[in-house]
């Protein structure tokens, strides 16, 4: 996979997560926490709907724009990813790359994420969330434009909050795609030529994205 076809992948899953109410039996001792998760997802979901109704993404305020992508975005947990996506080599930086590698990464996919709001209005449902002590798995299906998606979502409890490790694309992991192509740059480049083709998709999708 190309070193940055991975973020479509992304992108593709983010938009899966909006989505209607979760459906399916839940076990008794674990319904709390999966009712949890699934007000989550609702309210950010409607939130979503509210800032997109009646507006066209030329109209949306940098306000408007900004809470997008917070939400959007918001359930990623953009260092355990990183951290997948360096694998060994993340062992290998200091803190200051650590920080700097994740800041990049991270807005490349916020800036990803806005280039077709219209998507976030698909037709989601919740066919399973299972939770097991700080972990929980959320399997979705998604209906946009006729076409029919599963999507899997490897949460973890970081505090009091939910956040996404890894999103799983009709069966693609956007986790091990990650690995695949930035451990491959950093195999035969080193980290300075994947920052410099990080930076560049950086500038790149920042600057779409607020011409949009």
């Amino acid at each position: 996979m190309h070193p940055f076809r991975v973020f479509s992948v992304l992108f593709v899953a983010l938009l899966l997560l909006v989505g209607g109410p979760a459906r399916g039996s839940w076990a008794q001792d674990q319904s709390s926490t999966q009712e949890d998760i699934r007000t989550m997802l609702e309210d950010r979901n409607q939130e979503i709907k509210s800032i997109l109704s009646g507006s066209t993404a030329k109209n949306y305020s940098q306000a408007q724009r900004d809470r997008l992508k917070d939400l959007i975005n918001g359930v990623l947990d953009f260092r355990a990813m990183a951290a997948t996506a360096l694998g060994t080599h993340w062992d290998t930086l200091s803190t200051d790359r650590r920080d700097r590698f994740v800041e990049v990464f991270r807005d490349v996919v916020r800036a990803q994420s806005m280039s077709d709001l219209g998507v976030y209005n698909s037709a989601v449902t919740y066919d399973q969330i299972t939770v097991q002590g700080d972990s929980a798995y959320v399997r979705t299906t998604t209906t946009y434009e006729g076409r029919t998606t599963p999507v899997e979502y490897i949460l973890a409890r970081r505090d009091t909050t939910w956040k996404a490790e890894d999103i799983i694309v009709d069966e693609v992991s956007t986790a091990e795609g990650y690995a695949r192509s930035f451990q491959s740059v950093m195999r035969k480049r080193g980290f300075k030529a994947l920052m410099g083709a990080l930076e560049k998709k950086r500038k790149e999708t920042m600057n779409t994205a607020d011409s949009g």
